[in-house]
């Protein structure tokens, strides 16, 4: 779990907060644009490979997360991926 931590600084780490009160800390992997909005592709610190990718909405003082709505999430991830894939 450590070595994903380290990968971020203090300020790209969050605490995502589940809906049954579970909560995990994040990386903020990115922000990317699709379609005129934005997404977050987020990863947590644990021992999963796992991604979670939401919506993106700047506020006056931080952000907003946003449930995608299944009809769109392939497509978010589809761009996510390519991204992922490009050379930096």
């Amino acid at each position: 779990m450590e070595d994903k931590r380290a990968q971020y600084s203090e300020d790209e780490i969050i605490a995502l907060e589940f809906d049954e009160g579970d909560s995990v800390d994040c990386g903020i992997m990115g922000i990317f644009d699709l379609d005129d909005k934005q997404y977050i592709a987020l990863e947590p610190f644990d021992e999963t490979n796992d991604v979670y990718l939401y919506g993106y909405v700047p506020t006056d003082d931080d952000f907003e997360l946003l449930d995608i709505p299944e009809e769109d999430f392939d497509r978010v991830a589809a761009e996510f991926d390519r991204l992922m894939d490009e050379p930096v």
